[in-house]
């Protein structure tokens, strides 16, 4: 959708810088799941939100397509945030049930999904395909999403609550230890306001590098990417939007897969860099 921002409203009588309403659509529904995620998603089994997922997916792109007002555009690119947030948030909580490598290889799989996704929109265009043809034909990737979940990923192993309830206990502590009063046996194990404040406030050194990225991310993307246009080239301003894309998608899978290869333990630097 990222992608397809520039042509998604581009023949649609529009005011402005088309493509930044595309994006807006695009990242608010993901920003709002994942804010929300916490408070209760984990109490609706793993099936149904892939399930939701996938039909969220299929139903953006058919929308897309057949629509010939600015209205269902923007739904339909609400349809693909959906997805893509709901998506991501399910399968990143389910590898906590998986080996320590799957992590990285989610990571990687991030990167690599808009990696592929600006890849496909650009080779199926420059190649004739109209855009309505080419978001019709990426309705394989929501049936392979969950032929991927329902048919191919095996069960994990059921796992002990109580082993589960220490274990993020355990994890928590030295977040806490320094200022918080330590819990009487038998107490109850939920925590007080005091020791929330205590435990964020451990959490704002990995906090403050990730929001100053994201930050910076979609800055760019929606600042910037559709200023960009150098005249006198042989690519037109859709098709250099769609390179930078393209080249950004790039840079998030290099950097999403660099956890294989190499561990970064000062993470602000990276922010800074960005």
């Amino acid at each position: 959708m990222l992608s397809a921002a520039h042509d998604i409203l581009s023949h649609k009588r529009t005011s402005g810088n088309q493509s930044h309403a595309v994006l807006l659509a695009d990242i608010l529904p993901t920003l709002v799941i994942k804010l929300l995620a916490p408070l209760g998603l984990h109490l609706l089994p793993y099936s149904p939100r892939v399930l939701v997922s996938g039909i969220c997916a299929a139903g953006s792109f058919v929308l897309v397509a057949f629509s010939h007002s600015v209205g269902t555009s923007l739904c339909g690119v609400v349809f693909a945030s959906i997805s893509s947030g709901l998506g991501e948030v399910t399968f990143l909580s389910l590898t906590a049930f998986y080996p320590r490598a799957v992590i990285s290889w989610w990571s990687s799989g991030t990167g690599g999904a808009g990696l592929l996704g600006a890849l496909s929109y650009l080779g199926l265009t420059q190649a004739g395909l109209s855009p309505q043809q080419t978001l019709l034909s990426m309705l394989g990737i929501p049936a392979l999403l969950l032929a991927s979940y329902f048919l191919l990923l095996t069960s994990p192993e059921a796992q002990d609550p109580g082993g589960e309830e220490e274990a993020e206990s355990a994890a928590r502590q030295p977040l806490i230890r320094t200022e918080a009063p330590e819990s009487k046996p038998g107490s109850s194990s939920s925590l007080s306001l005091r020791e929330r404040w205590t435990v964020f406030k451990g959490l704002l050194w990995y906090i403050v590098p990730l929001v100053v990225v994201y930050f910076a991310e979609y800055f760019i993307n929606q600042g910037l990417f559709e200023l960009l246009f150098f005249r006198n080239t042989s690519l037109s301003h859709a098709q250099q939007y769609r390179w930078y894309q393209m080249l950004y998608q790039a840079g998030v899978f290099a950097s999403r897969s660099s956890l294989r290869c190499c561990r970064i333990r000062f993470t602000w630097a990276l922010a800074l860099l960005q």
